[in-house]
C-alpha cells in the first residue's frame, strides 16, 4: 500500500510518501480501505516530536477515517460498508471500559497515536470501533467528524454539565474542535460567544450559530464578554488554546462558572491565583477525548443533519506535508482532510 510515513522527527519536510507493508490484522481487527482522514493537531505534535513520548519509526499518523471495510474478524461488517473510524483505542475489560468511561482506560490510545493510523491506503483496527455511516453521507465529512465532535461533546455535555440557557465562550472557533463546540453548545439551548483571530473565521463563526463575536488578537476578551453578558461573565469557557489565554478565559467566568480544557495548542503553563479560584467559586475541568457512546449519540445529530463538519480543504494524501504546513499555520477554518 501506499502511505505517509516520517522516520525521524522534524518539520513537514520529513512526510514521505511511500510504499509501505500492508497492515497485518490481529484477533478481533477490521481491516478498512482509507478513502480519507482529517488532520488534528495531535499529528503535528507527533511529528515534531512530544515530551515523554516514544513512538516507533517509521510512523504514520492519523485518528479521522472513513472509508470502506475491507474484511471483518466474523463478517460483522460486510465487504464494501462504509464506515467511520472511533478514534479511541482501548482494553475493553478494565474496570473502566466495563463502566463505559473508555476514554479513561490505562490503556488508553489514540488511533494513529502509539499505533499507525489513516495517513495510508489501508489501516487495521479492532471491529468495535467500526460505525457505520447512511450512503446520503460523504466520506470527507465523515473523517472530519469523530474526534472533534467526540471531544467536543465530552466537554460542554459531560464535563462541563452545559445547560440550556447558559453563556458559552468558544475560544479558536476557526479549528476543528471549535466549530464543533458552537454547534454542539447551540444544538443544546445555550448561547455562545466565539472567538477567533481573524474576521474571516468570525463571520463563518455566526454562520455556525455563535451569537457574538470577539477576535482575540485585536479586542479585550474579557472585557467584550462582559459587555455581551452585562457584566455577569460566561457560565463556561471552552478553551483548547493553553497559555495565550488561560489568564483572559478565566477572567471571562462568573461566579461559579466552570472552565474545561482539553488542549494547550500554544504552551502548557498557566498561572492561577488560588485566591480567585476559591472566592469565586470557579470550577477547573480536564477533558480527553470522551468515550465511544458519547460519540454514537452524537453522530445520530450528525447523521441527521443537525450538526455537520465543516471542511476547510482537502488534499491528496501525497501532499500531507502541504496540509500540515496550512493546519500550523493556523489558515484553517474547520477540518483540514486528506483524500486516498
Amino acid at each position: 500500500m501506499k502511505a505517509v510515513r516520517f522516520h525521524a522527527h522534524g518539520g513537514p519536510e520529513v512526510l514521505r510518501y511511500q510504499d509501505a507493508p500492508d497492515p497485518v490484522p490481529g484477533a478481533g481487527d477490521a481491516v478498512v480501505r482509507v478513502r480519507a482522514c482529517a488532520l488534528n493537531h495531535l499529528d503535528l505534535w507527533q511529528r515534531r516530536g512530544m515530551e515523554r513520548v516514544r513512538i516507533s519509526f517509521p510512523h504514520i499518523s492519523g485518528a479521522d477515517v472513513a472509508g470502506e471495510v475491507i474484511s471483518t474478524p466474523n463478517g460483522e461488517f460486510g465487504a464494501g460498508c462504509r464506515v467511520m473510524l472511533q478514534p479511541g483505542l482501548s482494553c475493553g475489560h478494565c474496570a473502566a471500559c466495563l463502566d463505559g468511561c473508555d476514554n479513561e482506560c490505562p490503556d488508553y490510545d489514540v488511533l494513529g497515536h502509539r499505533s499507525d493510523g489513516g495517513y495510508a491506503e489501508i489501516v487495521k483496527v479492532p471491529v468495535q470501533n467500526l460505525i457505520a455511516i447512511p450512503d446520503a453521507i460523504g466520506l470527507v465529512e465523515a473523517a472530519a467528524f469523530p474526534l472533534a465532535f467526540l471531544t467536543a461533546w465530552h466537554m460542554l455535555i459531560t464535563r462541563a454539565k452545559l445547560r440550556a440557557g447558559e453563556d458559552v465562550l468558544v475560544l479558536g472557533a476557526g479549528s476543528g474542535v471549535g466549530q464543533a463546540a458552537i454547534q454542539i453548545a447551540g444544538r443544546h439551548g445555550a448561547r455562545v460567544i466565539a472567538t477567533a483571530g481573524t474576521n474571516e473565521k468570525l463571520v463563518k463563526a455566526r454562520q455556525l450559530g455563535a451569537c457574538h463575536l470577539i477576535n482575540h488578537t485585536t479586542e479585550d476578551l474579557p472585557a467584550r464578554v462582559r459587555e455581551f453578558t452585562h457584566g455577569r461573565g460566561v457560565d463556561v469557557v471552552f478553551e483548547h488554546v493553553g497559555t495565550a489565554t488561560w489568564d483572559r478565559s478565566l477572567k471571562s467566568l462568573t461566579r461559579g462558572g466552570r472552565l474545561v480544557t482539553c488542549g494547550a495548542t500554544t504552551g502548557h503553563e498557566a498561572g492561577l491565583d488560588l485566591r480567585v479560584l476559591f472566592v469565586r467559586q470557579i470550577s477547573l475541568l480536564g477533558s480527553y477525548m470522551g468515550r465511544k457512546a458519547e460519540l454514537l449519540r452524537a453522530v445520530r445529530f450528525f447523521f441527521a443533519g443537525d450538526l455537520r463538519p465543516i471542511v476547510d480543504r482537502t488534499f491528496p494524501l501525497a501532499e500531507a506535508a502541504a496540509a500540515h504546513r496550512r493546519l500550523e499555520a493556523r489558515e484553517q477554518f474547520g477540518k483540514i482532510v486528506l483524500v486516498c
